[in-house]
């Protein structure tokens, strides 16, 4: 969801909109762009109300706002008018705040049976809201439609196009079933070329402009890896095309995204192997990294990585031990957000998947509690041409320990200071 959010941002900064945006990664209120530091992506008391507050202030065209199920629940998205909602996928994750995987799911829902409650908005040619009081009549005002996107591709799909809304988008990869007499509107998108150097794809329908080749196909290259960022790139142009604007603008925006802050996120201080710090904490979103990194040209993949305590999903713990014992050449456990858990627990849970994988202790398997002596410790089992992961945290900005207190820290900084024997990430 957070690189969506992003990509969204960018396409229509391109088309020549200000844009704001809240995110698990990034916060930007028009004027400036910062990294979330709270450690949650919905924060409390109103935070999201007061910054939408300030992107209007600040002249905000458009406002996205990444919506978790947490929130939702937490009734963190209340007063404010959704005009757009955009479905992406649904896995497993949250479980343990949610107890079971429909009750997750129903609270997703939640946020598209409130966009029924939304207050109606209009819009100048300029795409900026006219106040409610406003004679509407004696303007030349578009009304902006209700909308709910979709990637038709996500086995839920259904379930979130059944909920009520003025207009109802989808997007499929090269095609998908669809009822008769359905009032859906479908853009289909394949051809795709997931290499080492980025993703290229084609758009074969859904609004598309000048630069179609002589099948009607519009060419899409983007600089970030991996097909799953073809899908994302998706949503940028189903909101485009609900809002009218051309892709045209919309490619260029995305074309020049050139990464998304802790996510596939690369650290170079020109080592001759490959370093990657990416959010995954969930079993999916690894196997998709791993996806990706079989791509890229290598030698040995070394993976550093943990589990989240207090009262996460616990049986995700093994399983992401799991998938590191069979993709990487070497795991390193380490510590992640124990909360009021025994990270040495955690660690063992998750050592085990890996063993139960093939590996063994103090050869190719190390748990080592202390994060930065982990990442230290891949570095230097690192040689030319190597992979090194380290995952779970992206550019969280804090490692959440016991009695609630948050330790200041960044992987890619640490990173980037040992790497270069510099200062930076030294007060981590």
């Amino acid at each position: 969801k957070t690189t969506c959010v992003y990509l969204i941002a960018k396409a229509l900064e391109e088309a020549g909109y200000k844009v704001g945006y809240t995110s698990t990664a990034m916060f930007n209120d028009g004027k400036m762009e910062w990294l979330n530091d709270k450690k949650m992506t919905m924060v409390g008391r109103f935070f999201s109300q007061k910054m939408l507050k300030r992107m209007v202030e600040n002249g905000c065209q458009y406002a996205i706002i990444e919506t978790t199920s947490e929130g939702v629940v937490q009734f963190r998205h209340k007063f404010i008018n959704y005009d757009i909602l955009v479905f992406t996928s649904l896995y497993p994750e949250h479980i343990d705040s949610h107890g079971n995987f429909e009750n997750y799911k129903t609270a997703k829902g939640g946020l598209f049976e409130h966009l029924k409650t939304c207050k109606t908005k209009y819009v100048d040619d300029d795409k900026r809201v006219v106040r409610a009081d406003t004679d509407i009549k004696k303007l030349d005002l578009s009304r902006v439609k209700k909308t709910i996107i979709v990637n038709l591709d996500d086995e839920h799909s259904g379930y979130f196009l059944d909920f009520w809304a003025e207009r109802k988008i989808g997007f499929t990869r090269n095609g998908s079933m669809v009822k008769d007499g359905s009032d859906l509107e479908i853009i289909r998108y394949g051809d795709i070329n997931a290499s080492q150097f980025g993703t290229e794809y084609r758009l074969f329908s859904g609004g598309l402009g000048k630069q179609k080749d002589e099948a009607g196909r519009l060419e899409v290259s983007l600089q970030l890896l991996g097909e799953f960022n073809a899908t994302n790139s998706m949503t940028a142009f189903a909101v485009g095309f609900s809002e009218g604007i051309a892709p045209e603008p919309l490619i260029r925006g995305l074309r020049n995204v050139t990464g998304i802050p802790g996510r596939l996120e690369r650290i170079d201080e020109g080592q001759d192997f490959t370093v990657i710090v990416d959010y995954a904490f969930e079993p999916k979103a690894v196997l998709k990294l791993y996806g990706v990194v079989n791509v890229l040209p290598h030698n040995n993949i070394i993976h550093v990585l943990g589990s989240t305590g207090g009262g996460r999903d616990v049986a995700r713990r093994p399983k992401l031990g799991d998938i590191a014992g069979r993709y990487a050449d070497y795991v390193i456990v380490t510590n992640e957000d124990p909360y009021d858990d025994d990270p040495e627990i955690i660690m063992d849970q998750v050592s085990l998947g890996a063993e139960n994988s093939g590996k063994k202790i103090d050869k190719n398997l190390f748990k080592i509690l202390d994060r930065r002596e982990a990442i230290i410790k891949a570095l230097n089992l690192a040689k030319k041409n190597d992979i090194v992961l380290v995952t779970g945290k992206g550019s969280e900005q804090a490692i959440c320990v016991a009695n609630g207190e948050k330790i200041p820290w960044d992987d890619r900084a640490v990173i980037r200071g040992i790497l270069s024997n510099s200062e930076e990430g030294a007060g981590f």
